[in-house]
């Protein structure tokens, strides 16, 4: 997630996956798909068009992957969150390259929006 999205725009979907290493072997042998490795937990996939990420950071979760959508000012889309009725499922908080907080909707998806680092 280090090249800034379009404001208030789905911009990545991320899997929580119990072995990266498999993942990218089926997605690549399935779609041609091509990775970036960002440590031992995480893995940015791409597919030509659009980015996404392999994690082993939290468990696999029923449901599908975690659609995140990229704001220019992440404290504002919160407070616009909040007040469409969104339940913060989980504070903001800094990643290598931007800040994230996650949320449900009003239907009971989790969905998360992303920031990115000032430039300096």
């Amino acid at each position: 997630m280090g090249i800034r999205g379009k404001d208030r725009q789905i911009d990545n979907i991320e899997f929580n996956v119990v072995d990266i290493a498999r993942s990218k072997e089926f997605y690549a042998s399935a779609f041609d798909w091509s990775f970036v490795d960002y440590g031992p937990t995480y893995c940015e996939f791409s597919d030509g068009r659009m980015t996404g990420g392999f994690t082993t950071g939290e468990p696999v979760r029923p449901g599908g992957p975690l659609v995140i959508l990229y704001a220019d000012d992440l404290d504002r889309t919160e407070l616009r969150l909040k007040a469409a009725g969104a339940t913060i499922s989980r504070e903001v908080f800094s990643f290598p390259g931007g800040r994230r907080f996650h949320f449900i909707d009003p239907d009971g998806y989790e969905l998360a929006v992303w920031s990115a680092d000032p430039e300096p």
